[in-house]
């Protein structure tokens, strides 16, 4: 019976050291991918000793990656585990399987770093450090520099060991299906993330009108027949709240068409797009540069 492969107490030290890099290497194309594959090379040489399965692992894990960098190591230590039971002959785990977990995860995670470490944690520190400099006191950027990095170090440490315990958890009754369960739920909550950043971050504006009506003379303002001075402001104001237009035209642009039928739809379109471009392996910086050149061209023409 083969021994069963299991990482040390040392290998995930290594990991936890390297996780401190995770974005040593960020690219916009898949993000915190190199200083994730860069962290698990330690295991991995651990747990796959022939060159072919080393390099197909390191390009399982090559793929897009970006949640908040200390909340990386709970995800970090899912991965272990799940790397660790595949290595040990589970065919369940999949490339997806644990692609899955990880894109699941990264997303919910993400939401929690900002709030704790950057807008409470460090201004804390950042205060009490800030609070001693101003004293003249040498221990005041000391204080910083050591507080938070202890803090920070143990909390990756910490969490990377919990997510690696979990981990081994849920891989120990694969008959119950309850990594399938992770996985299909991790993927749709990835999904239900997607839909938030594409509402917050993908905006589209199309620029042109689609039609032009002549009101009637008592229903806009004629500015050339108000008071003048601040009486004229107060006139216009009245009018204002009487409904009346600031414009003699009443202007649709295909923009508001769009929003009155289904706000963000041209966003929503656009990722899909990008989706099924990805899909049929176009490279993402090509899809990158198309989009720029669209978006350029678009906007001389004042479609956009």
């Amino acid at each position: 019976m083969t021994e069963k492969l299991q990482l040390t107490k040392s290998d995930r030290q290594k990991v936890w050291w390297r996780s401190t890099f995770l974005q040593g290497s960020w690219n916009y194309e898949r993000m915190q991918n190199l200083g994730w594959a860069y962290s698990l090379i330690p295991a991995i040489k651990r747990l796959y000793t022939k060159k072919e399965d080393q390099a197909a692992a390191l390009e399982r894990h090559l793929e897009f990656f970006n949640t908040h960098p200390y909340v990386a190591a709970p995800i970090m230590g899912v991965t272990l585990a799940l790397e660790e039971e595949r290595a040990n002959g589970v065919e369940i785990l999949d490339d997806a399987a644990i692609q899955g977990v990880k894109i699941g995860m990264m997303g919910p995670l993400a939401g929690i770093g900002d709030p704790v470490f950057w807008f409470t944690v460090r201004p804390i520190l950042g205060a009490l450090g800030a609070s001693l400099a101003l004293t003249g006191n040498i221990l005041g950027p000391l204080l910083f520099f050591v507080l938070w990095n202890a803090i920070r170090m143990a909390f990756l440490w910490y969490t990377q060991e919990l997510g690696y315990k979990a981990g081994s958890e849920i891989t120990k009754d694969m008959s119950g299906g309850i990594l399938q369960d992770i996985t299909k739920g991790a993927s749709i909550l990835g999904m239900f993330i997607l839909a938030v950043l594409v509402q917050r971050w993908v905006n589209i504006k199309f620029a042109f009108d689609v039609s032009k009506v002549q009101l009637d003379e008592k229903a806009y303002i004629h500015w050339d027949k108000l008071s003048d001075g601040y009486k004229g402001i107060q006139e216009a104001f009245a009018q204002v709240g009487q409904g009346l237009s600031q414009t003699p035209e009443k202007v649709t642009s295909f923009q508001q068409n769009l929003d009155m039928l289904i706000p963000g739809l041209s966003g929503l379109l656009l990722t899909l797009l990008c989706m099924y471009l990805l899909k049929k392996k176009v490279s993402p910086i090509v899809i990158i540069l198309a989009l720029f050149a669209v978006g350029i061209v678009a906007h001389y023409f004042k479609i956009m």
